[in-house]
Formats: structure tokens, sequence, C-alpha cells
């Protein structure tokens, strides 16, 4: 007696999208910036450093949600649907637009992209591992069969929380947003997913201020041990990209592109060299836009597979690793 099989279910990308505030600043921009202060900097000190030579930052009043727009609107165009087909916004940042984070940014999104199918929104805060883990919950959601089309975006207006005193790391980030829409298929799309957290490593990166009877309780700025940041990201990105190898049973030589947290280039070597993976393998975009957390790897990816870097049927290895302290991969057949 034959008994019916179930087909599976996977997930697949079916298009991405990306934007970057018209306010670029250059290294030199932010040299001369925090030369006003006596804080001496250069291009060279931070090219050396961190691979960037640019970023941009949010114009006065644009929000978090402004960003993620831009960038969503994009990937729904990419995908060929509309807005209204989506079951389900996931908003990956660590910068919402409100204070306490309420109402999400993913649900202030939704009534910008004027949904009005009741689909659920709600926002991931992993800090710039958040896509990363956005996209290991949407995986689950659409093999489970509850969701069809997942919107997730990184989002991030970091310029607001960097303190201009500190050349350590005002000069690392900057703002922007990457999307991509997720959707049900017959053929493999992600083909394995990790996360992980430490939260005893809490304090090597994070905005340790807290709201206390309507004022602020401590710093407001992003504080960061650079040295014990670097040195833990080149190990666990390594375990993590590992992991995820071992799980779709394939080894680095399979893939064709690492996209990494596009944090510093220092550690996206270190990574790519643990790995075994040329750098010719790694798509690098930090020169142009600097650490954007959450963001950083859909804009990447999106500018990869807009260039033609990145073309359909390849193996696609994504992780990254931030405050809290958060890690995690994706391994994608795109």
């Amino acid at each position: 007696m034959t008994q019916n099989m179930t087909p599976r279910i996977y997930a697949r990308i079916l298009g991405t999208g990306s934007y970057l505030p018209a306010n670029k600043v250059t290294n030199a921009d932010i040299t001369e910036k925090l030369a006003k202060d006596g804080i001496e900097t250069s291009d060279e000190w931070i090219f050396s450093r961190s691979g960037i030579s640019a970023r941009h930052f949010a114009a006065d009043g644009e929000l978090t949600s402004d960003l993620a727009l831009k960038a969503a609107e994009r990937a729904i165009e990419a995908a060929g649907i509309d807005a209204n087909d989506l079951d389900l916004i996931i908003l990956a940042t660590s910068t919402p637009d409100n204070l306490g984070g309420f109402p999400s940014s993913a649900c202030v999104l939704q009534d910008k992209l004027k949904i009005n199918n009741g689909c659920a929104a709600f926002d991931v805060q992993a800090v710039c591992s958040g896509f990363a883990y956005s996209l290991a919950v949407a995986d689950n959601f659409i093999r489970s069969g509850m969701y069809q089309k997942i919107l997730i975006v990184g989002a991030e207006t970091f310029s607001r929380i960097l303190n201009f005193k500190d050349r350590g790391t005002c000069v690392l980030f900057g703002d922007g947003a990457g999307a991509v829409v997720i959707g049900a298929s017959d053929e493999p799309g992600i083909l394995a997913t990790a996360m992980h957290a430490d939260g005893s490593h809490r304090d090597i990166l994070c905005v340790p201020g807290r709201a206390d009877n309507g004022a602020l309780e401590g710093s407001a700025f992003l504080t960061m041990d650079g040295q014990a940041v670097f040195k833990l990201a080149v190990k666990v990105l390594e375990q993590v990209a590992q992991e995820v190898l071992e799980k779709a049973n394939m080894k680095p030589e399979n893939i064709d592109w690492l996209i990494p947290h596009q944090a510093n280039i220092r550690i996206m070597e270190g990574t790519a060299k643990k790995l075994g993976i040329g750098l010719d393998h790694v798509v690098v975009t930090v020169q142009d836009h600097g650490n954007t957390s959450a963001a950083s790897i859909p804009l990447a990816l999106d500018t990869a597979i807009r260039s033609g870097q990145v073309k359909r049927g390849q193996h696609l290895l994504m992780e990254g690793v931030g405050g809290g302290f958060t890690w995690a991969a994706a391994l994608v057949r795109y």
C-alpha cells in the first residue's frame, strides 16, 4: 500500500532591496567634524583599521521605518508581488523609531506600506545578528506552513547613538536598510540556519543607558571594547559557519559567496581565512556604508544581486555577530 507523502515546503528568496540615506559622510568629512573638538584622526587611520571610506547618516526627522520603507518597496517590487500579499513582517533593528521600542517599527512599516490585510508584524533585537536571526525565524515559519510570504528588513539609524568624542566607535557606523521577501517553494532555498547568544559578553558592545521615571539613567551612546569584540567575532563566526555547512552536508569550497556582516574588513578577512574561502569569494560593501548593524547583510546581498555578482542557483553563506552577545548564520541557495 502506497502512502501519500506530503510535499516538503522550503523557503526561498523572491526579491531583495536596499536603501542608503542621501547624506554621504566620507572619512574626510568625519575627520573634519572630529577636529573641531580637538580629536585627531584621518582617512588613512580609519580605512586601514576598518576598510571604511564612507558612511551615510539619516536626515533630521528621517526615521528607521522610513529607511525600511524604501528598502521594502524595492524588495517587494523585485519579488513581483503586492505588499498585501505578505503574511508577516519582521524588522530587525536596534534603533527603533520610539523609545522603549513600541509600537514596533515593523508595525509602523506595515502602515507606511499601506498593508491592510492584518498580517503579523514584529521587531527582532539581536543587533548586528538581527537579519540572520530573522532569516532563521522566517524559514521556520514558512517550513511549518504557517506563512507563505514574509518580508524581512534590517534597518538602522545608528548615527543617533554615536558619541562623536569617541573616534573608536563614531567612525565605524552608519545608517541604512536592506530587505528581502521570502516565499514558500517546493525547491530548497534556505538550506540551514543557526542562532546563538552569550549574555556574559553583553558589556563589550552595548548602549548602557536606560529610562527611569522619564529621565535617562546612564549613557545613551554606543560603547564598545573593540579588541574584545574582534577576538570573539572571528571565533564565533567561524564556528557558526561550520555549523550550518555541516547541517547542509556541505563544505566551504561549495560556497560561491560569503556575505558576512559588514562590520570591519579585518573581521571579514579573518573569518574567510579560517574557513579557507578566498577573498575573491567574499562580498564586501563596508567601504561604502560602514557598519549598518542589522542592515549590513541585506545591503550587501542586494548590492551583489543587482550588480550581477550573485546569480540564481549560487550558494551563499550569510553570517552576523553583534551585541548581546549574539551570532547567527544562514546557508542559502539563491
